[in-house]
């Protein structure tokens, strides 16, 4: 955790002391007023929904000793000087998320630990959980969570270790060309792992060579004596692997791939088993979450804990005990006796495509219902990617497809084009309609799939699933 004097935090910020001593310890940093520890130091972001500033009396009251300011006004005084608590310190900065990143930096600087980072176009953060079990299985582990995957989530995570850590995972996300290399500044990776390069942000980049490009910023990243993590099947590894400074392990289900999977099935109950072969040895493998691609996630954990030196037991008791950040493909049963995999976090049409797979795989007694949003920054392909995903839903034994939005509509005429009929095609305008049609049409014992982009907040459905609209009579 992230401790240092006020004294230390200003120089570190480039920050002048408004208010209270220099020698005041801070223990640990938030930028959610709601999140603050005692002994916490409380960066006040202007955001464009909330003002941090506003929230200084909250942040006092939670505990915090350092409030890390970027406007020095009455307003800000007051709110301070009400707390009425002489230890604590108030530092003007003049760009907060500067403050943030510097202080990350310089708390990465005082770590041992490996730093291990993790991007990609999909699977990054179920390949993350799949790692952190992995790891825990022997190791004192410090990883992202949530979201915090950004230029603010990243410090945060950083600061999260301390000096009993002894590996810290990193995940990275990708908005444009030099984000991960600005990340990568700040955790300064001793290793990195890319689970595939799809065609999420096109939009932004504009090609998928854009995108390895961007991704690759993080093999780029590694230094020499470090290590780079690539899925071998990916058309993409080649051209990344040629870019790396540090030694490359492949990982795959093809015979180029020096942890792969052999033996690929899916059990009674829909989860992927496979058989894991390594130079260390090979083992037997179920994995606790449905759909055939997490097949490739849990190599990538597998590789990392083999480089880290872990045994291939080892390695399999944590993929077997793996729990996975909430909307990524949460299967539950409701009240009403539907299974539904909840998958609504975010969407592309790799990822698509592998939950549509993952519902087939998974056993039904009813039917198996799809509920589809839009999926987000395809640029010049959104058209064609939704209408090519209906197409390719219409063979997939999907019973009944729902969507959601604009772009949804052209999954459900992709469908349609392809042979699906009309009457189990549902397009809907928004969540709260496709929550009224799935109410009509679902029953009892059927599997219902709930995808889109994060944008388009199908979660509301989850929880219509989870809290019925329509409650049954007396």
């Amino acid at each position: 955790m992230l401790t240092l004097s006020v004294r230390t935090l200003t120089e570190v910020t480039g920050g002048t002391l408004l208010v209270g001593p220099s020698t005041t310890l801070v223990n640990g940093i938030a930028i959610d007023s709601r999140l603050v520890e005692p002994g916490a130091a409380f960066v006040a972001f202007e955001g464009e929904r909330a003002d941090g500033h506003d929230f200084i009396d909250g942040a006092l009251v939670e505990g915090a000793r350092a409030i890390l300011v970027t406007r020095d006004d009455d307003a800000v005084r007051e709110a301070f000087s009400r707390s009425g608590r002489p230890e604590c310190a108030l530092v003007l900065v003049g760009d907060a998320r500067e403050a943030l990143e510097a202080l990350g930096s310089w708390h990465r600087n005082r770590l041992m630990c490996p730093v291990i980072g993790i991007t990609g176009s999909t699977g990054k953060t179920t390949t993350k959980d799949f790692l952190k079990s992995v790891l825990a299985t022997r190791m004192q582990v410090v990883a992202t969570v949530e979201n915090r995957n950004n230029e603010l989530g990243v410090p945060l995570t950083l600061m999260d270790a301390g000096a009993e850590t002894e590996v810290l995972v990193v995940e990275m996300a990708m908005r444009g060309p030099g984000q991960i290399e600005r990340l990568c500044a700040i955790a300064r990776p001793t290793a990195g792992l890319i689970t595939n390069v799809g065609v999420s942000h096109v939009e932004i980049l504009g090609t998928q060579e854009a995108i390895a490009s961007a991704k690759g910023e993080l093999v780029r990243a590694v230094p020499p004596g470090g290590r780079v993590f690539l899925n071998g099947d990916d058309a993409w590894s080649d051209t990344l692997g040629d870019s790396a400074a540090a030694g490359v392990t492949r990982y795959g289900i093809g015979p180029s791939a020096v942890v792969r999977a052999e033996d690929v099935a899916i059990a009674p109950d829909g989860t992927p088993t496979f058989t894991l072969v390594a130079e260390e040895g090979r083992a037997e493998v179920s994995l606790p979450v449905p759909g055939r691609h997490n097949v490739y996630n849990a190599l990538a954990a597998a590789a990392v804990g083999l480089y880290l030196e872990l045994s291939v037991a080892d390695v399999v008791r944590g993929l077997e005990a793996a729990s996975f950040s909430k909307w990524r493909m949460q299967t539950f049963q409701s009240a009403a006796g539907l299974t539904v995999i909840n998958d609504a976090y975010n969407a592309n049409p790799t990822s698509m495509r592998a939950a549509i797979s993952a519902l087939g795989d998974v056993p039904t007694s009813g039917r198996r219902i799809a509920v589809l949003g839009d999926m987000a920054e395809l640029g010049s392909l959104t058209e064609l990617a939704h209408f090519q995903l209906g197409e390719e839903i219409a063979s997939s034994g999907t019973d009944i497809l729902l969507t959601v939005g604009e772009c949804g509509r052209r999954i459900a005429e992709g469908a349609m084009a392809a042979g699906m009929d009309a009457s189990v095609v549902r397009p809907c305008v928004t969540p709260d309609e496709a929550s009224e049609v799935l109410d009509d049409v679902a029953r009892p014992g059927d599997t219902v799939l709930v995808k889109a982009s994060r944008v388009m907040g199908l979660e509301s459905v989850v929880e219509g699933m989870i809290e019925p609209r329509v409650q049954p009579s007396a």
